[in-house]
C-alpha cells in the first residue's frame, strides 16, 4: 500500500522520536516536533491510516503509537538511499587507522575495532574471523543499558537469538549478501522478534570476515548503518 507524502513525513518523525524516547508518541508530540502544519486531530486520523495500512500499531491501551516491523522496514530502505559518514564518524576511522598502525597482530587489530564499534553503535558487536572460524563479541555493557532490557524475559530471548547466530554464523557466512539489515521476523537464523541485526562482510587485515550489529528493533538505524558500511569500506585497504 502506497502512503502520502504527507503520512511519510509523519511515518519517520514517529520512528525517530520512538527510538529516542522508547515509548509510545503521541500525536501532540508530532505535532510539537514536527513541522507539519496541521491540527493533532489531523495527525491521529493520519496516524490511524498508517495503523490500519500496517506501518504503525497500538500498545496496549496506550495513546500513542510505535512502529511496526513494516514500518521499520520502509524508514530503513529509505535511509539506505541516502546513507552518509558525518564528520564526527569520519574521525572514528582516523583513530581506527591509527590502531592498526600500533597493533601488529591483526587478531588483537580486530578485537579493538569490535569493542570500538559497541561503543559507537551502544549495540552488541560480533566479529567474525572465517579462516580461524572464531567470534568476537564486545558490547554487554552498552546494550543492557537500553530499557528494554530490563525485561528480564526480553534478554533471554536476545541472549538465545545471540546464540542462534554464534552457532550457525559459518554457514550463513558462506551464502550471506555483503550487506544485509534483517527487521524482527526477517532474521533467517532466529524466531526472536524483538531484535535488528546489521550484516556486513568486511576485509580484516590478513582475513576475510564479518561484523553485525545487534540490538533492539528500536535501535540508531541512521548511525549503525553509516558506521558499518562506512567501515567496510576503510577495512578495504587493509
Amino acid at each position: 500500500m502506497n502512503i502520502t507524502e504527507r503520512q511519510e513525513g509523519i511515518l519517520n518523525r514517529i520512528i525517530q522520536e520512538y527510538i529516542n524516547l522508547a515509548q509510545p508518541v503521541s500525536s501532540q508530540l508530532i505535532e510539537q516536533k514536527g513541522d507539519f502544519g496541521i491540527s493533532p486531530a489531523t495527525i491521529r486520523i493520519e496516524m490511524q491510516k498508517l495503523a490500519d495500512k500496517g506501518y504503525l500499531y497500538q500498545p496496549h491501551t496506550s495513546a500513542g503509537r510505535a512502529p511496526t516491523d513494516k514500518g521499520y522496514r520502509f524508514f530503513v530502505d529509505n535511509l539506505l538511499k541516502e546513507s552518509v559518514l558525518d564528520s564526527e564518524d569520519a574521525k572514528v576511522f582516523e583513530e581506527i587507522d591509527q590502531i592498526e598502525k600500533e597493533i601488529k597482530d591483526s587478531f588483537q587489530f580486530v578485537r579493538v575495532l569490535t569493542k570500538r564499534m559497541a561503543e559507537l553503535t551502544s549495540n552488541l558487536t560480533m566479529s567474525y574471523l572465517s579462516e580461524k572460524e572464531l567470534i568476537l563479541k564486545e558490547g554487554w555493557e552498552e546494550i543492557l543499558k537500553e530499557p528494554e532490557f530490563g525485561d528480564l524475559n526480553y534478554l533471554l530471548r536476545f541472549v538465545g537469538m545471540m546464540e542462534d547466530w554464534e552457532k550457525n554464523i559459518g554457514e550463513f557466512f558462506r551464502d550471506s549478501p555483503d550487506f544485509q539489515i534483517y527487521i524482527g521476523k526477517e532474521n533467517p537464523l532466529s524466531k526472536a522478534k524483538d531484535f535488528t541485526l546489521i550484516f556486513s562482510r568486511c576485509h580484516f587485515p590478513k582475513e576475510e570476515g564479518g561484523l553485525i550489529i545487534l540490538g533492539p528493533k528500536r535501535m540508531a538505524y541512521q548511525k549503525n548503518i553509516n558506521l558499518i558500511n562506512s567501515l567496510a569500506k576503510f577495512l578495504e585497504k587493509f
